[in-house]
């Protein structure tokens, strides 16, 4: 098989803030893997895909310098391991790569390759949808986990009980780095699939939907009307500046938000419907 090629975009001269701001802003332009480092953002698109107009708009927008670099699909692995952080959730779980030594007094463990799909800026809305899991039953519900990455919130769900898991993504790369992983954490109960709509007619009892604010607006209707009656919604990949859109939208469909919780300019919004 062809290895793909990705374009790396560098971007010099920036804060903390400014970094989540522009990450969410590349994700919704089809930039999946980012690494941070201090005042710099390499962020990573496949090459067929990349759009000089829309960093040009960025670069103008926010004062920053921009450099590229064209790379093959090998070798990732160095470049993450000098970045990749455990995720640690109170004594609830930790997610973290082979690499690194167990996380001791957690009750679940997730070991994970994380390569493209887990940059370092998503570690807050990782953490924010895995304290959110941690206050639901799980027992032998149907799951959908959208956007999946990794896949570790479909393996969480796993661990946590759910008997029924089906975790999308519209990146190949993505459902190859998630099957891995699967592999890696014994699961049995998570299918798999590569498509960026969500199944016709599937319902669920707990949604997952971990991605971008352009994504989770596109999809509202859709992803209201596969959940089961006496469901959960678990939503992220939002900054906190996008709250009120998406609160007005999908309470259009679910009424308030059962919970809202924030870390590092970054938000999960949690729906129970209850009908």
């Amino acid at each position: 098989m062809q290895l793909k090629i990705y374009k790396e975009v560098g971007f010099i001269g920036m804060n903390e803030e400014m970094s989540d701001i522009l990450i969410a802003e590349l994700s919704e332009n089809g930039y999946y893997g980012f690494l941070e480092e201090a005042g710099f953002l390499k962020a990573y698109i496949e090459s067929d895909k990349f759009d000089q107009s829309i960093i040009d708009e960025l670069g103008i927008k926010y004062g920053l310098q921009v450099a590229f670099l064209e790379i093959p699909e090998t070798n990732w692995n160095a470049d993450w391991e000098t970045s990749f952080e455990p995720v640690i959730v109170n004594d609830f779980v930790a997610i973290r790569a082979g690499f690194h030594e167990p996380v001791k007094n957690v009750q679940y463990e997730i070991v994970i390759t994380p390569k493209m799909s887990f940059g370092t800026g998503h570690h807050a809305t990782t953490y924010l949808v895995l304290d959110a899991m941690q206050q639901f039953d799980w027992k032998n519900k149907k799951v959908l986990d959208f956007g999946t990455g990794t896949g570790v919130l479909a393996i969480l769900a796993e661990k946590l009980g759910a008997s029924e898991i089906l975790a999308i993504d519209n990146n190949q790369w993505s459902i190859e780095n998630s099957i891995e992983n699967l592999v890696t954490n014994n699961c049995n109960n998570i299918q798999i699939i590569e498509t960026e709509v969500l199944p016709e007619k599937g319902q669920y009892d707990i949604i997952l939907a971990n991605i971008n604010k352009q994504v989770l607006i596109e999809n509202c209707e859709a992803i209201c009307e596969a959940l089961l009656p006496n469901s959960i919604l678990i939503l992220s990949g939002l900054l906190a500046i996008d709250e009120t859109d998406i609160v007005n939208l999908y309470g259009q469909y679910l009424g308030k938000p059962y919970l809202i919780n924030s870390k590092n300019n970054w938000i999960v919004i949690v729906y129970s419907k209850n009908c």
